[in-house]
């Protein structure tokens, strides 16, 4: 399950909510991006 971020509202939504309509239901957007996950640096010695 894949979780987009509505650029405009920043709403939630599912993979499956979009399946029909790429539209933000909260605002009713149809820009949206995926948030990264925070990636923890090691340092090398």
């Amino acid at each position: 399950m894949v979780t987009y971020k509505c650029f405009n509202c920043g709403h939630q939504v599912r993979s499956e909510e979009l399946e029909k309509r790429f539209v933000c239901p909260a605002c009713g957007s149809r820009i949206f991006y995926k948030p990264r996950t925070k990636m923890k640096t090691v340092k090398a010695d």
